[in-house]
């Protein structure tokens, strides 16, 4: 049972398949998280798996303003999902256990397509939001641009320009992937295009930076436009 207030923009979700199990909650606006409910899917894994929630790992951040706590297995992974997180202004806690033997695909997928669903979820209904947001980031010597819109029209396009197969543990290819998987659930329509850059992990980390304000920018209640829907067509 949540004991969040309605008003709050929260989001639980739990994604079960036989390649995956996946626990999150979201809170667009950031603020405390409780530590995600006891699931039997995830009892009896070593703390080399998966930690305890309490626990301060790689992609873990407790301030006054967010909770952030995320582990996937896929190093790489996290640290993107923190880094969306951290600059979007989301709490958001993650665990995933995902078939990792064959590879990190599933593991990626369905982590995003979770994640789309708690943003589907969290906004409630598509009135009185900005819907429109862009934003650039840098991070050295690379630079990205999202534009977002939050269309109820799923569409994804990305150009990253990756020069290697892997970033770390993650199949370069799987950030394409979890992007468009994340648009699919999440319901809009996303552009992201790495501009420059001659370092994958730059390029991949200001391409997540970009979305995150991209993201903040659109779901951001707009004062005076309680209740209005920002279409033509009188329904998004």
């Amino acid at each position: 049972m949540s004991s969040y207030p309605p008003l709050k923009r929260i989001a639980l979700i739990s994604r079960n398949t036989k390649e995956t199990k996946i626990q999150l909650s979201l809170a667009l606006d950031g603020g405390p998280l409780d530590l995600l409910e006891h699931n039997p899917e995830f009892d009896g894994l070593s703390q080399s798996l998966i930690p305890a929630q309490d626990a301060d790992t790689h992609a873990s951040q407790i301030t006054a303003t967010q909770h952030i706590w995320i582990w996937t297995g896929v190093g790489f992974l996290d640290h993107m999902l923190h880094a969306l997180a951290k600059h979007a202004g989301w709490s958001l806690r993650l665990r995933s256990k995902g078939d990792l033997l064959i590879d990190d695909h599933h593991t990626t997928e369905d982590t995003f397509l979770a994640l789309g669903s708690a943003f589907t979820e969290a906004l409630g209904p598509r009135t009185g939001i900005a819907r429109f947001g862009y934003a650039y980031a840098p991070l050295d010597e690379a630079l990205s641009r999202a534009v977002l819109d939050i269309s109820s029209r799923p569409f994804f396009v990305g150009e990253f320009g990756f020069t290697e197969p892997m970033i770390g543990t993650l199949n370069s290819q799987m950030i394409h992937h979890g992007l468009a998987s994340w648009a699919q659930t999440a319901n809009v329509t996303l552009h992201v295009d790495v501009l420059r850059g001659t370092n994958d992990h730059h390029r991949a980390e200001s391409a997540f930076k970009a979305l995150a304000v991209a993201c903040k920018i659109a779901a951001r209640k707009v004062e005076g436009k309680e209740g209005e829907v920002g279409s033509t067509k009188g329904v998004l």
